[in-house]
C-alpha cells in the first residue's frame, strides 16, 4: 500500500482472515461469547455450553429465550400427572372398600401435586414468574448430547454435554422432588389422623409405594425422556383404553344402568374419558381446530363399544350356548 492512501477492501478483510478459529466439531459443542463490542463478538473455546444456553447453526452458544410450545407444555403436563395418577391408584388399592378415608387422600395427593408444579415454575428462570424460558426441541438427539461427545484423535474426548432441551429435561427432576417433600411433610399427619378403618400396617401403605414409583419415575425420565416426549400421546391413549377395559370387566360393568348406580364407576369412566381426549389433543396439536374438535368425539367410542357388546362376549354366556349346541 502506498503511503498515505486509504486501505483497500482487500486490505480491510485481512485482519478478519487471521482471527478465523478452527471448526468446533461435535454436534453440541460450542463456542461462549466473552464479551460484546458494538457488532463484534469475542469468542471462546469450542467447548460445552453453559445451562440456559445451546449452540446455533454457526456453533456459538446462544441464551434461550423462546418460551415452550403447545406440544411441550402437554409433555409436561403428562409428566406431572404420572405421579398423581400413581398416587390414586395405590391410594384406591390400599384404602380398602370401608375406609372413609380415601376421598381426603385423593384431595391430599391433588393439592401436592398442584403445589409442587406451581413451585417448580416459580423457582425455574425466569424466577418468580409462571413462565419459563426455553430451547426448541429439533431432533431427538438434542435430548441424548451425552452421546455425542466427539473424539478428534480417538483419545481424548472433548465432553460437551449439556441440556440442549432446557429446561424440558431437568425441570421433571425438580418436580418431582418437591412432589416427595411435599408427600412427606403432609401425608403420614393426613393419614394417621383419618385412616381409622385401616389396620395399623396398612395405612401407610400408600405413602411406602410412592417411595418406590418416585424413584422409577426419576429413572424413566433420566433415561427414556427424550422417547417419552415423542411417545407420550401414544401412551396415553393405550394406557386409558386398557385400563378401562380391564376395569370394567374386573367390575363387571355391563349396561349403562350399572355406571348410574354407583357413582364410582362413573367418576372412574369421566377420568379415562379425561386421558383420552388429552391424548387426541397431544397428537393432533389442535393445529386446526375446525379439523381436530370433532376427533374429540371419539371420546366416548370405546366405553360405548364395551358396554354395547359386553353381554354378547361374558364367559358363562358362551360356554352355555356351546354346551346347549353340542
Amino acid at each position: 500500500l502506498a503511503l498515505g492512501a486509504p486501505p483497500s477492501n482487500a486490505a480491510r478483510a485481512l485482519p478478519a482472515a487471521v482471527d478465523i478459529q478452527p471448526a468446533c466439531l461435535g454436534l453440541y459443542c460450542g463456542r461462549t461469547v466473552l464479551s460484546v463490542n458494538g457488532s463484534v463478538e469475542t469468542y471462546g473455546d469450542c467447548g460445552v455450553c453453559p445451562r440456559g444456553q445451546r449452540t446455533d447453526d454457526n456453533k456459538i452458544c446462544r441464551e434461550c429465550t423462546g418460551s415452550p410450545d403447545r406440544y411441550d407444555w402437554l409433555y409436561l403436563g403428562f409428566m406431572a400427572m404420572l405421579p398423581l395418577v400413581l398416587h390414586w391408584f395405590f391410594i384406591e388399592w390400599y384404602s380398602g372398600k370401608k375406609s372413609s378415608s380415601a376421598v381426603l387422600q385423593h384431595l391430599t395427593a391433588l393439592l401436592e401435586c398442584s403445589v409442587a408444579a406451581v413451585v417448580t415454575l416459580l423457582v425455574s428462570d425466569p424466577v418468580g414468574s409462571l413462565h419459563i424460558r426455553s430451547c426448541r426441541v429439533k431432533k431427538l438427539s438434542d435430548w441424548y448430547t451425552m452421546l455425542y461427545n466427539p473424539s478428534p484423535d480417538y483419545i481424548t474426548t472433548v465432553h460437551c454435554t449439556h441440556e440442549a432441551v432446557y429446561p424440558l429435561y431437568t425441570i421433571v427432576f425438580i418436580y418431582y422432588a418437591f412432589c416427595l417433600v411435599l408427600m412427606m411433610l403432609l401425608r403420614p399427619l393426613l393419614v394417621k389422623k383419618i385412616a381409622c378403618g385401616l389396620g395399623r400396617s396398612d395405612r401407610f401403605k400408600s405413602i411406602y409405594a410412592a417411595l418406590y414409583f418416585f424413584p422409577i419415575l426419576t429413572v424413566l425420565q433420566a433415561v427414556g425422556g427424550g422417547l417419552l416426549y415423542y411417545a407420550f400421546p401414544y401412551i396415553i391413549l393405550v394406557l386409558s383404553l386398557v385400563t378401562l377395559a380391564v376395569y370394567m370387566s374386573a367390575s363387571e360393568v355391563e349396561f349403562f344402568k350399572d355406571l348410574l348406580v354407583r357413582k364410582k364407576r362413573l367418576v372412574v369412566l369421566f377420568s379415562h374419558w379425561l386421558l383420552h381426549a388429552y391424548g387426541i389433543i397431544s397428537i393432533s396439536k389442535l393445529d386446526k381446530l375446525e379439523q381436530d374438535l370433532p376427533l374429540l368425539a371419539l371420546v366416548p367410542a370405546p366405553a360405548l363399544f364395551y358396554l354395547m357388546t359386553a353381554k354378547y362376549t361374558e364367559p358363562s354366556r358362551i360356554l352355555s350356548e356351546g354346551g346347549n349346541g353340542h
